[in-house]
């Protein structure tokens, strides 16, 4: 199944994605979700827990090899991504532990 956005746009969803759709349209249609108390305080929040998260204020030099770079730039590049962007991303989810170290 998929999701319009827009006449011109279709958003393809795994099946996973899907799921998670089809149990939000049905919670919605009988009624099961209810607004969150001080919308407003708990959105600042958010954000400014995203800020302080997301702040980029050390700077890092580092050696690696030129193919390590050339192969982390190609990723970076089927991504979509800048290289150092990327590489940012995964030193970030190797730090919060997202990474098996085994």
């Amino acid at each position: 199944m998929s999701i319009k956005k827009d006449p011109k746009e279709t958003i393809k969803l795994s099946s996973e994605e899907q799921e998670l759709s089809d149990a939000l349209e049905l919670a919605v249609d009988k009624g099961c979700l209810t607004s969150i108390p001080n919308l407003d305080k708990e959105r600042a929040f958010a954000k400014k827990a995203a800020r302080n998260t997301l702040r980029k204020d050390a700077r890092v030099n580092l050696r690696i090899s030129s193919l390590d770079l050339e192969r982390l730039k190609q990723r970076a590049a089927y991504k979509g991504l800048p290289y150092q962007t990327y590489i940012a991303g995964i030193l970030h989810e190797f730090a919060a532990g997202h990474f098996d170290t085994k």
